[in-house]
């Protein structure tokens, strides 16, 4: 009694009342019916049993000499901290040890290994370290062993197979290390459970595994095992769950038809090939089957229908060909189906979804699809997430899709269905996002749509939708994207568009839409991105526009604007990737004030009227690409600025008052005549004596190179007849478009269509005749140039691999052409541009919340762990910034680039000129001169950073380096507060804990030895593991 009252006297704060309050001196004689305590006959306390009493403290003040006849010690689910005092060893009689759900700290004491009773051991959720003793393997009554959710490492010790009796182990959530050993599995034949997920495991699963006859439950997942799954797991005919996700398993899905007791199978994300055997029909008890993110191939067997209880089916992200089987048809109590990103192809069957009334998930996405949609497919009104883009379903939309009200994530763009909006669609309480663009839906946009009230992303653009833009939109207090470009609407835009406050882009162009751009716009303060264009819309650019201050993009062209240019716009200081009013009737002067748009990188003022000289001020524009000021009434002479001087002539023709040194202008005159006329003779004496030099010249060159041209016509004409096909093809699964129609779609590569330049070249979109959009990728000729013909099929057997690369955060590679000395890459167009863009674009902030950004880094790194771990061959990125991550609307971010760099040096596996951008290149490409996946690991760590600390990281990575220090938290002066961008408040709670887990990665990823960094796939692992805790 006085060892007890003596530890509840330690514990800090006391424990609240009334839980140990019969704890006393004064009531010794009453000591068995204290709380928590029970003896034996003899009144000798037996029990502790405290969980859930809400102790605070250490055990260091509890005497376990004082209680010799203890056999059950549980102060589970409480705030004890500290290490485990190795005295809890002389408790010799101990059957029942508890103290899960504390704070405990340290090692797990050796002295462990004196509990010879011990039956139940649980150590699980605390912060204990190091590693297992070996001790723990003389504990050989054990039947209970969990020490899951703590900072264990190591391997696991051998002399745990000495732990004959074991029937649950469980270690998960650790990280452990190292093989595992076969003794375990031909020792441990009573365990029924096995749970070594989220570990660092490696080596392969032992044969020996057969020997677990009794095995109820198999989790290893998130480990970093390798091989082949065995075929003697098929031994384990009682297994009820089996999840061996995330892991780097390869070859075929062994014989499992025998497992019949199985309910939910987890083999995602590993290297798995080949095809499933109808034998999976066997498993008529299984309910939740994921095999996403393989190599898997093959069709869909038709005995997958006698799965009658399954509930999830996730074949994603693989190379399943073929149709959808009819027997599909028969789950009746499916919710989930994912098909995604793979190459199926023909109809989904007529009665899918008729015996499935809880469907909630349907992923069809990125497939060949063909036909209409069945109609039974929500006639369960359970439907959550439709998902059916990029496929070529056709046709009107099932009638039930109006009547389900749960809908909350909807996307049918890029395909080619033909319903009619008007009817097609409901009200949707909770739907959230919903892309409808580049189909054939007709009708008229209803009022309806106000209704959603929850909308952040309504994209119904690329259609043939009629009438006028309902002014109930501006209910949508959520939306954050609004496309509805190239339609046939009508009529004015509503006023009612300015209220909404969350918009982020807003795009309207190439339609007919009539009468003054609304004021109320100058409400959209959070805007982005703006484009009127292709309309015919009139009056004058209000003033209001330039409250618009987040502004990246603005273009009003191809309107009848008139009136003049208002100096506000001046003050749109964000203003960076275009500004564009051309092709109206704006008149009046260019006013100065736009020299203070110091980020603008496109203007363009062409085909208006207006007059007045081109200010001077404009030159200090430095950001500046590309001007156009062609077609207006401008006078005098051109600026003497770099931009001026070096623009096309195309920039100002149109202009007969403007002069200049410009091709097509007349030039500036100075001096006198008699000047004039002495430099008139001296040039056209140089030009004679020039003349006569190079006609010389000449004619010595081509009598050199017509002797070699009829040495060389034979073999020229043999190589271009073998390579023509080589010069012209581009691969596209979805079906072969020309060079001709990608010239047509961007007027021969006009500058008009150039989105981007960058250090390999030119970036083009094209809108194709069929409606996709694609982006074109124009290498420069220095860098592309005319390939070596013995690099010819290396070079298409590698565009071959880098298209098969298929992942959500990857840039599809639809294909390439070689044409004109140049080399073309057609890719998916992604709509937000580049993260570098949106961080610094003046919304970063705002726009990119500490979750978002999360889910940046995270999508990031699971990309490039794709790249690195589940292509074949591997692809290492090489140039892996912000400049390459592109973004969707939806801020989902996509890795783009990937293997161009070695592509462009095929013939060579050192990195020379193309090692990366400066202030992303791992340090060891100064020394090695080559290139590994640890250069990717580097560069990912610098982005991570860099998203985190709202700028480049290299002061704290110099910092940190001249320190000798690879962590934050081994700098005193540096705290973590001060390297996070000061543009967002602190992030808080559980997303606090993911923010400071993801600065800690990326500075490991940062070290400057290769060798100390981890791998991406260990990194995707612990970024998605820690995710779960609070993503939605």
């Amino acid at each position: 009694a006085q060892a007890l009252v003596k530890w509840k006297n330690s514990l800090s704060p006391p424990p609240p009342p009334p839980s140990l309050s019969s704890w006393s001196l004064t009531n010794i004689p009453h000591l068995c019916n204290w709380t928590g305590i029970a003896c034996n006959g003899g009144g000798l306390v037996t029990d502790i049993n405290l969980s859930g009493s809400s102790l605070n403290g250490t055990l260091d003040a509890l005497d376990f000499a004082s209680f010799p006849n203890l056999t059950r010690f549980d102060v589970s689910n409480n705030n004890l901290e500290g290490p485990i005092p190795s005295l809890i060893g002389n408790l010799s009689q101990l059957g029942f040890l508890d103290l899960a759900g504390n704070f405990f700290e340290g090692a797990i004491p050796h002295s462990i290994g004196q509990l010879r009773k011990l039956e139940k051991l649980d150590l699980t959720l605390n912060e204990l370290t190091s590693s297992i003793p070996s001790e723990l393997g003389l504990c050989s009554n054990l039947t209970f062993l969990a020490l899951a959710q703590n900072s264990i490492s190591g391997e696991l010790p051998l002399s745990l197979s000495n732990l004959v009796r074991l029937s649950e182990f469980g270690a998960s959530e650790n990280r452990l290390s190292g093989e595992l050993p076969p003794e375990f599995f031909t020792n441990w034949t009573k365990l029924i459970s096995l749970q070594l997920q989220n570990n660092f495991l490696s080596g392969q699963i032992p044969t020996e595994i057969r020997s677990l006859t009794k095995l109820n439950c198999l989790f290893m997942y998130s480990n970093w095992l390798s091989g082949k799954i065995p075929p003697e797991i098929g031994s384990l005919t009682k297994l009820n769950y089996l999840s061996l996700e995330n892991n780097s398993l390869s070859g075929p899905i062994p014989g499992i038809g025998s497992l019949k007791n199985l309910l939910q199978l987890d083999l995602s994300m590993n290297n798995l090939s080949g095809q499933i055997s109808p034998e999976i029909g066997s498993l008529t008890k299984l309910n939740f089957a994921n095999m996403r993110s393989n190599l898997l191939s093959g069709t869909i067997p038709p005995e997958v229908g006698n799965l009658t209880l399954l509930t999830d089916l996730d074949l994603s992200m693989n190379q399943f060909y073929g149709e959808v089987p009819e027997t599909i048809s028969r789950l009746a109590n499916l919710q989930w189906i994912s098909l995604f990103t793979n190459n199926f192809s023909g109809g989904i069957p007529r009665d899918f979804g008729k015996y499935s009334p809880s469907l909630m998930y349907v992923a069809f996405s990125h497939n060949s699809f063909t036909g209409e949609l069945p109609p039974y497919l929500c006639s369960g009104f359970a439907l959550i997430y439709l998902m059916i883009d990029g496929n070529n379903f056709t046709g009107p939309l099932p009638d039930c899709l109006k009547n389900c009200s749960w809908l909350t994530r909807v996307r049918l763009e890029h395909n080619q269905l033909t319903a009619d909006i008007m009817s097609a669609f409901g009200v949707y309480p909770n739907l959230v996002f919903i892309r409808l663009n580049n189909n054939r839906f007709v009708g008229n946009l209803t009022a309806q749509w106000g209704e959603c009230t929850n909308l952040t992303n309504f994209q119904i653009d690329g259609n043939k939708i009629a009438g006028r833009i309902p002014p109930e939109l501006g209910k949508l207090s959520q939306l954050r994207v609004l496309t509805l470009y190239n339609n046939e609407l009508t009529g004015k835009i509503p006023d009612e568009i300015g209220n909404l406050g969350e918009l982020l882009n807003l795009n309207l162009s190439n339609n007919h839409l009539v009468g003054d751009i609304p004021i109320s716009l100058g409400n959209l303060s959070k805007l982005n991105y703006l484009d009127l264009s292709k309309n015919a819309m009139s009056g004058s650019i209000p003033d209001e526009l330039a409250n618009c201050k987040n502004l990246l993009s603005l273009n009003l062209s191809n309107n009848n604007l008139s009136g003049v240019i208002s100096p506000e716009l001046g003050n749109l200081f964000v203003l960076q990737i275009l500004l564009d009013l051309s092709h109206n009737s704006l008149a009046g002067s260019i006013p100065s004030n736009l020299a203070k748009l110091t980020k603008l990188e496109n203007l363009n003022l062409s085909h208006n009227n207006f007059s007045g000289t081109i200010p001077a001020a404009l030159t200090s524009l430095v950001s500046l690409s590309s001007i156009d000021l062609s077609y207006n009434e401008l006078t005098g002479a051109i600026p003497s600025g770099r931009l001026f001087q070096q623009a096309p002539e195309s920039a100002f023709i149109g202009n007969p008052g403007l002069r200049g040194n410009v091709t097509g202008l007349s030039p500036c005159v100075t001096g006198s005549k008699s000047t004039d006329h002495r430099k008139k003779v001296l040039v056209g004496v140089s030009v004679g004596i020039f003349c006569l030099l190079l006609l010389t010249l000449i004619a010595v060159i081509l009598a050199l190179r017509c002797r070699k041209k009829l040495l060389d016509e034979k073999q020229e004409i043999k190589r271009l007849k073998e390579h023509e096909k080589f010069e012209q093809i581009i691969w596209e699964r979805l079906g072969k478009f020309t060079f001709s129609d990608i010239t047509k779609a961007t007027n021969d590569f006009s500058e008009d269509y150039c989105i981007g330049k960058g250090g390999f070249g030119s970036v083009y979109k094209a809108v194709l005749a069929s409606g996709q959009i694609v982006a074109i990728k124009k290498l420069n000729a220095s860098e592309s140039g005319n390939i070596p013909a013995v690099n010819r099929q290396s070079f298409e057997n590698e565009i071959r691999v880098l298209t098969e690369v298929r992942h959500r955060n990857v840039i599809k590679l639809h294909g390439f052409c070689s044409k004109r000395g140049c080399i073309y890459l057609v890719y998916e167009f992604v709509e937000r541009g580049s993260l570098a863009k949106v961080l610094y674009g003046g919304t970063g902030a705002a726009e990119l919340d500490w979750g978002t950004r999360v889910k940046i880094v995270q999508g990031v790194a699971h990309a490039i762990a794709y790249l690195h771990h589940n292509c074949s061959p591997p692809i290492v990125h090489r140039d892996i910034t912000l400049n390459n991550i592109l973004l969707e609307s939806d801020l989902e971010p996509r890795l783009s680039d990937f293997g161009i760099a070695r592509l462009l040096n095929s013939g060579s596996s050192n990195w020379t000129t193309m090692a990366g951008s400066y202030g992303y290149m791992a340090p060891e490409l100064a020394i090695m001169m080559r290139v590994t996946n640890k250069c990717d690991v580097y560069s990912f760590g610098v982005v991570a950073l860099e998203i985190m600390m709202g700028k480049h990281p290299g002061d704290l990575l110099s910092s940190l380096s001249m320190k000798k220090t690879s962590t934050i938290s081994e700098d005193p002066n540096l705290l973590l507060k001060d390297v996070l961008d000061p543009r967002l408040p602190p992030p808080t709670g559980q997303r606090a804990k993911k923010v400071v887990f993801i600065i800690m990665a990326a500075l490991a990823c940062t070290h400057t030895s290769p060798d100390s960094r981890p791998t991406m796939h260990f990194v995707a692992r612990e970024l998605s593991a820690r995710a779960q805790t609070y993503f939605e």
